[in-house]
């Protein structure tokens, strides 16, 4: 492999597929890479030396790029080319305010009318969340995290809920990313057994008001990482002042 092309060496080649399914699986690649933070906000992507790390044509290289400029995680400028989106703090805001909402509805619904395998399923994921702080492994941990909110989705059945979600799913992850850290680990568990507790205990209002206190501590941490590193945000000039208490915790 030559010296152009090792900078994306994380990014995974595409199986041999169908035609057309190339695309899909370079886009899922780059987005992977940009929500992991391998690739980082401002980093200016070289479409060349991506094409030859996974050996693709441009074609679907540039295909990707354009579905990825549509979720918001490039930016693509004629003559200047492609870099990696700076995360908007106050699109954050506005996805983790969407979450609240139905993930907190979503915890009401869902006491006293779940089968005791959600209840099993949801401490198997703790469990498997617990070794993964004990490792340190934030990867995991993150995956794990991700599970325990689709298990809550999954009971419920709702799939337009999900679908809300996971659209805005790729900028909110990246951001989250951001936060993770030993003790943000033992925070998110803490609370996610909090939630379960509650769900279990067949108690709603206890359930929703430790689901909503979760996101709220994501977000104020969140909110407190933006002020600190502004650089890494394209609306950082919003965290001065009393006006960037923009997020309605309450």
């Amino acid at each position: 492999m030559t010296t152009k092309a090792t900078q994306y060496q994380f990014l995974a080649r595409p199986a041999t597929a169908p035609r057309g399914n190339v695309t899909a699986q370079v886009t899922d690649a780059l987005r992977e890479a940009i929500v992991s933070l391998a690739l980082k906000p401002g980093e200016v992507l070289d479409k060349g030396a991506v094409c030859e790390q996974l050996q693709v044509s441009r074609f679907p290289v540039s295909e990707a790029l354009a579905r990825l400029q549509a979720e918001g995680l490039v930016e693509i400028q004629p003559q200047r080319g492609t870099t990696v989106s700076l995360v908007r703090i106050a699109d954050v805001v506005e996805y983790m305010l969407i979450r609240r909402a139905l993930e907190t509805e979503t915890v009401r619904v869902l006491v006293g009318q779940h089968g005791p395998e959600l209840i099993d399923t949801l401490k198997r994921n703790i469990a498997y969340q617990r070794a993964a702080v004990e490792l340190d492994d934030q990867l995991t941990f993150h995956a794990r995290d991700l599970e325990f909110h689709d298990i809550l989705f999954a009971a419920l059945n709702f799939a337009k809920f999900k679908g809300v979600i996971e659209s805005s799913r790729a900028n909110l992850d990246r951001a989250r990313r951001l936060i993770i850290t030993p003790r943000r680990l033992v925070m998110s568990m803490t609370e996610h057994q909090q939630i379960l507790a509650a769900i279990e205990a067949g108690d709603a209002e206890a359930a929703t008001r430790a689901m909503r206190g979760h996101i709220n501590s994501v977000m104020i941490e969140l909110v407190a990482f933006a002020r600190e590193h502004r650089h890494l945000f394209a609306d950082g000039e919003r965290l001065t002042g009393q006006d960037s208490d923009f997020f309605p915790f309450g």
